[in-house]
């Protein structure tokens, strides 16, 4: 079974996730995907006033209409920092094959992160590109030829169209009640609005 895994903070969904889950789950052949929210990113702050179980609920509204998809609350329940090591040793069983969905930045560390040679053994990392920069393009060639040296690692890269804007941006624009309809689903904007995430009026 090819399963993909797809986390992040989502904080909060955007298109570009729902354009990068798809795109994943049908280039790679998916036989299901796991969407998983974090509890504590490592790499990164999550905003004052997070709310994981908003962030879960919303995962579910924003990824219902993607084949084989699954919305897993096991890095929220465990709690603390969501390393993804644990995550993979917690869904590596016989017969299952982890594909995880890295984009530019995730790729480029990737090597960097906790137990990073016991994450290359559990599961295949894919890359996704949403952004056009030539630059990253050949820091990330250097970087993928050095993981197929190092971990014997090939990576597949896969396409989904591009979104510039991050969720921190995003957020900013919800909180001054700039408009938002290119970036998030009418579903997901109506559920922040109704519960007056990220100082939405």
């Amino acid at each position: 079974m090819k399963t993909g895994i797809f986390g992040g903070t989502f904080s909060p969904p955007h298109i570009g996730h729902i354009g990068a889950a798809r795109a994943f789950s049908e280039q790679m052949g998916l036989d299901e995907l796991l969407i998983i929210p974090t509890a504590i990113p490592p790499h990164k702050t999550v905003g004052y006033g997070d709310n994981p179980i908003a962030r879960l609920r919303m995962c579910k509204i924003a990824f219902s209409d993607i084949k084989n998809v699954q919305i897993s609350d096991m890095e929220i329940k465990r709690g603390g920092k969501s390393y993804t090591v644990l995550t993979l040793r917690e869904l590596a069983r016989e017969g299952r094959e982890l594909y995880l969905l890295c984009g530019t930045d995730m790729l480029l560390t990737l090597d960097t992160w906790f137990c990073a040679e016991e994450i290359f053994s559990l599961c295949t990392p894919v890359g996704i590109r949403r952004e056009n920069d030539s630059e990253a393009g050949e820091l990330l060639r250097k970087k993928l030829a050095e993981y197929k040296d190092k971990f014997s690692s090939d990576i597949t890269m896969i396409d989904a169209d591009a979104i510039n804007i991050s969720s921190s941006e995003l957020r900013e624009l919800i909180a001054s009640g700039k408009p938002t309809e290119n970036y998030l689903t009418p579903e997901i904007l109506h559920y922040i609005k109704e519960n007056g995430l990220y100082g939405s009026k």
